[in-house]
């Protein structure tokens, strides 16, 4: 069994304020025994034209703060950031990389996943400051074998089969869900669509509100949901650190009932 924390935080502009914020829900999270945290997309900065600007490599302060934290607790991390991308004066015009960083317990980088699937929907156009990756990650931590995906990324079910056909065990959905007709209803309804489908337990952690920001970015409802869909925990939408326990013999007991990635017949075992 895995203690997971779920650390929904509100996200400011201010990297050094989330960098604090984040420091303390680690130690909110230790204290109750957790083995890996998850905080949001983004947590590095709010979303907005200044990501180019405040963006930082994987060895800049806030990453490295993170680290530190990490490793005084002992605890796997995964966060979201945004890292320098294409150059200023490249066809791009210079955006950034909107990155989920996994960090061991020792503070190490495990791994680093650049989202796939941009969010140029609902009249936005995440793509004009966000170049895209092309690469899905699992990573191991904390025992076990986490899939990375990145809020939009919930959208498109074949990235969560490929990491599930690369091994993953839970997959860790961060993001800055935004507000809006029906989008809490489509948040919860794919991050249970992605559980069931996939008999696989996913951990999805999203921003808690800013009252101060307009935006419109972050509606929580964290949730730890179980490989036959039921939701282990929800946080709603007031900030908070929730830590729940991932029990691998659930899946064992559910693909025993439910095989239905054995029963494919279409892409079985593709990527």
């Amino acid at each position: 069994m895995t203690r997971i924390a779920l650390c929904q935080i509100p996200v400011d502009e201010e990297p050094a304020v989330n960098l604090r914020r984040a420091r303390e829900a680690l130690e909110r999270a230790a204290a109750d025994g957790a083995e890996l945290a998850i905080f949001p997309e983004a947590t590095l900065t709010r979303y907005g034209k200044r990501i180019t600007d405040l963006a930082e490599p994987l060895d800049g302060p806030f990453v490295t703060g993170l680290a530190e934290a990490a490793r005084a607790h002992r605890m796997a991390v995964i966060a979201g950031v945004f890292e320098p991308g294409e150059q200023p004066g490249g066809p791009g015009g210079g955006r950034v990389h909107n990155t989920a960083v996994a960090l061991g317990p020792s503070g190490e980088i495990a791994a680093a996943y650049r989202k796939i699937h941009l969010f140029d929907s609902f009249g936005a156009r995440e793509s004009e400051l966000v170049a895209p990756g092309d690469t899905p990650a699992v990573v191991e931590l904390a025992g076990l074998r986490v899939g990375l995906v990145t809020c939009y990324d919930v959208r498109f079910p074949e990235l969560g089969r490929a990491l599930v056909d690369r091994g993953a065990e839970v997959l860790a959905v961060i993001a800055a869900w935004g507000s809006g007709p029906m989008k809490e209803e489509h948040w919860a309804t794919l991050v249970r669509a992605r559980a069931i489908e996939n008999t696989v337990w996913v951990a999805a952690v999203g921003q808690a509100p800013n009252p101060a920001s307009r935006d419109g970015f972050g509606v929580g409802r964290s949730m730890l949901v179980d490989p036959m869909g039921v939701v282990r925990a929800d946080l709603g939408p007031a900030p908070g650190v929730l830590t729940s326990v991932l029990d691998p013999q659930i899946t064992i007991d559910t693909r025993n009932a439910l095989p239905c990635l054995e029963h494919r017949r279409l892409g079985a075992g593709g990527s």
